[in-house]
């Protein structure tokens, strides 16, 4: 026998082209997630957000005022949305994620400027996710002497000097010392539970059709709902273990604050959680094998960590990504989490992301019922 034959090697070759043919969900990863990868590294992330949603308590409605709003807006990191009245009222559009800034212009401030009094223009800042808002800070100081440059002109150039005639306070809330792990390790959560729950169901429930207990339980009477249930119920236990650990690591080493109602995050997590694991359910319904179960699982994590918000800014998405990201449960579970733990948000400041969350999990829960009845036709 030949050490090498051209044929045999052929053959062995021909045999795998094969076999990477009828796999084709395989194929489909190997070539879609370099494509997935490029076009949101490529298109949809920035880590330089502009046209931040701000908010504006407006005091004063002389020309000046109205001259330094629309420098601000023409720098395009602000993105003036509404009025608000009164501090509470912008402290709550912070709170539930309504707008990044609150931009607040005190009473008579074109009077103080000519009378040399140095009036203050207050710029609160949702710090909790320090990338977003950070470089919109740093360019508030341009675009004040920009607009003192455009502005005080005329009968007021006399005031247009140095020291400068009003100034910009930028009041950082929720992370004000803008350390990182405060941002980071609530989102972590959100991350670790979609990766866990859902591979762990999709793997479960594919090992028990490759083992062929699967078709033991279809020949019985037990409906899909029954199934669906009992096979992801368990796993909610396993979350809840991971959830604890995770808040109690997170205090010990990194300080993160649990500031917000206790009772909305579990509402929160627990509604995540089944989803997640709804998610896994659909996927072992969708695949043959252990090996291919994961790979999908892993297909679902990549748009979890990049449009979730938990890696790069939101709000500095284009508009096509932002809208998947907005189905991606993440994305409503991390805000939900930075809310709570960070903001002291309660039940009313996270309805609407309950609300998405719950919608998204029933749209997963409809199409896995429906392809596991396709699965026992």
């Amino acid at each position: 026998m030949s050490l090498f034959s051209l044929g045999r090697f052929w053959a062995v070759l021909a045999k795998e082209f094969v076999q990477m043919r009828r796999d084709r969900l395989t194929f489909a990863m190997m070539i879609g997630i370099p494509i997935m990868q490029l076009v949101l590294f490529g298109y949809a992330i920035n880590t330089d957000p502009h046209h931040l949603p701000t908010l504006l308590e407006l005091n004063d409605e002389s020309p000046v005022a109205r001259a330094v709003l629309s420098g601000m807006e023409s720098s395009e990191y602000f993105d003036f949305r509404g009025l608000v009245y009164g501090p509470e009222a912008g402290d709550k559009a912070l709170r539930d994620g309504t707008a990044n800034f609150v931009v607040v212009i005190p009473a008579d401030f074109e009077r103080d400027i000519v009378r040399g009094l140095s009036p203050e223009i207050l710029v609160s800042a949702d710090a909790s996710d320090p990338i977003a808002v950070g470089t919109a800070i740093g360019a508030l100081s341009g675009i004040v002497e920009t607009a003192i440059h455009q502005t005080l002109t005329g009968p007021l150039a006399r005031v247009a000097g140095s020291p400068a005639p009003f100034s910009v306070t930028a009041h950082r809330q929720f992370n004000p010392e803008q350390v990182s792990a405060i941002n980071t390790v609530p989102g972590l959560l959100a991350v670790i539970l979609a990766m866990t729950m859902v591979l762990i169901t999709a793997v479960a429930i594919v090992r028990e059709t490759e083992r062929g207990t699967m078709e033991t339980l279809i020949a019985t009477p037990v409906r899909p709902l029954e199934v669906m249930l009992g096979k992801i119920l368990p796993y909610v236990l396993v979350g809840y273990i991971q959830t604890g650990v995770f808040l109690v690591a997170g205090k010990i080493l990194f300080n993160v604050p649990f500031l917000g109602s206790g009772w909305a995050f579990f509402l929160g997590f627990n509604l995540y959680i089944v989803v997640n694991l709804a998610l896994g359910f659909l996927i072992s319904t969708l695949v043959h094998t252990q090996m291919q179960a994961m790979q999908a699982s892993f297909m679902t994590i990549l748009p979890t960590i990049l449009l979730s918000g938990f890696m790069f800014p939101f709000a500095g998405m284009p508009g096509w990504a932002q809208t998947i990201g907005n189905a991606i449960p993440a994305t409503h579970f991390l805000r939900i989490v930075r809310k709570v733990m960070l903001k002291s948000a309660d039940l009313s400041d996270i309805t609407g992301d309950l609300r998405a969350i719950a919608i998204i999990g029933l749209a997963i829960t409809v199409l896995a019922l429906l392809r596991y009845r396709q699965t026992l036709d």
